[in-house]
């Protein structure tokens, strides 16, 4: 039998406003709340809300057949919290049907896996919090940024702690080779690979209403069909979607919903193919090979690299300019200082500074700027007030010591709490076990 696994990525990153140069040292409202509260309430009827209500609701009835995962970044959950705090009530009844699986990722969709290791430990840290948070589980897979891969990323991120991570199933990469199989790091083979399936996922993602499309009308008995003939052999396929594909990429009246309903409905009811978490693929199969990926590849355009992120020189200058100030980061505690660190790293915003041409925008996030060059000014600007802030905002020397006693109470009260847990599953257990005859 082969498993299908449903990977939702849900991200919207923090829109800034128009930032001048005479603005540098006046103020630091960086944030159109307008434009964020618009987008984040439509997006939450379109998609979120209706979306979720379906999962629920399937989840429900086929007692637990439906296995899904969400990769969500702490910036985009907060987002919601203030803005459309139901669709985070939403994904914590999914969470709590336990056939829901939350993945580790960074906090703030950032690219800093490629420019600051430091900064990637810290964000992975920071998403593992808010997963928890939101949860109550503790990540074991991991879905970078953009899905943002190489040899060296997948070695850190086993160092973290991961046991499995999901990135995309690149023809330059693969070879000869399915992506309807298990791989493993190339540098620490302990960390499992799955491979997202670019063609059914993007069949699904961009091509569903394209009626000049070869396969269109896609019907769920049709791409079930293609599923099961993907690769004879094949043990797991990865479909990995946008989750504005639901209601916003494709809205419902092109029968999006109907699709995802029957489809699920359809899997549930095969003998050949069956739904599993990644949690659950990687625990059940084995990698089948090493996989070499020497340079970073990611999910977007035809070469599958960076390019749309740090193709060109202004998006080079950017990030650096970012990640200069990663280590005075480190050690800075003030939270509004904190909070701006976060969201001026979500890679969106180097997003909007791409030359590059797509055929449509990169998950339909259009870019609010009439040129990459005012993304780029208005950015830099915010940026250089941002640095003469920390500037005028240096830590003591002796909130050194004061920071690091309460890094370790909490490392010691976190434990605490794990042990009181597994007290409590032990009593569970042995709560459960049959009383012997008298």
């Amino acid at each position: 039998m082969k498993s299908v696994t449903l990977v939702f990525l849900v991200h919207q990153p923090v829109r800034l406003k128009r930032y001048r140069f005479f603005d540098i040292g006046t103020h630091h409202d960086y944030y159109d709340d307008y434009a964020n509260e618009t987008l984040i309430r439509q997006l939450a009827a379109q998609c979120y809300l209706p979306a979720n209500s379906l999962l629920l609701r399937q989840i429900n009835r086929l007692n637990g057949q439906l296995k899904v995962a969400f990769a969500i970044p702490g910036v985009t959950l907060e987002l919601f919290e203030q803005y459309a705090p139901e669709v985070t009530d939403s994904f914590i009844l999914l969470a709590e049907t336990g056939n829901v699986e939350f993945l580790g990722g960074t906090y703030s969709h950032s690219l800093s896996s490629v420019a600051d290791p430091a900064s990637f430990a810290s964000e992975a840290e920071h998403q593992r919090q808010a997963i928890s948070r939101l949860s109550g589980q503790q990540p074991e897979v991991f879905l970078n940024t953009e899905m943002i891969y190489s040899d060296t990323i997948g070695a850190m991120v086993a160092d973290m702690g991961y046991k499995g991570m999901i990135t995309e199933g690149a023809r330059h990469i693969l070879g000869w080779k399915s992506p309807d199989f298990l791989y493993c790091n190339a540098i620490n083979p302990r960390l499992k690979v799955m491979m997202r399936h670019s063609k059914l996922s993007d069949d699904l993602s961009i091509r569903f209403s394209d009626n000049s499309w070869a396969g269109y009308p896609l019907t769920a008995d049709k791409y079930l069909g293609w599923i099961r003939g993907s690769e004879p052999a094949g043990e797991s396929i990865t479909i990995c979607v946008d989750y504005g594909t639901f209601g916003n990429v494709h809205p419902a009246k092109s029968g999006i919903f109907n699709f995802l309903d029957h489809f699920i409905f359809l899997v549930t009811q095969s003998q050949d193919v069956f739904f599993s978490s990644p949690r659950e693929v990687i625990a059940r199969l084995q990698p089948v090979s090493l996989i070499n990926v020497k340079h970073p590849v990611s999910l977007a355009g035809e070469e599958r690299d960076l390019s749309f992120w740090n193709g060109n020189d202004i998006q080079g200058e950017a990030l650096a300019k970012l990640y200069e100030l990663a280590l005075p980061m480190n050690h800075n505690v003030d939270p509004d200082i904190l909070k701006d660190w976060h969201y001026l790293q979500a890679s969106d915003h180097f997003l909007f500074m791409s030359t590059k041409a797509a055929p449509q925008p990169l998950h339909n996030r259009y870019s609010p700027y009439n040129s990459p060059f005012e993304a780029f000014i208005n950015y830099m600007n915010i940026l250089n007030d941002f640095s003469l802030r920390m500037d005028e905002n240096p830590l003591k020397p002796d909130c050194f010591e004061e920071l690091e006693n309460c890094r370790r109470l909490l490392k010691e009260k976190e434990q605490e709490i794990e042990e009181f847990r597994e007290e409590i599953r032990r009593l569970k257990r042995h709560k459960r076990l049959p009383r012997s005859g008298g």
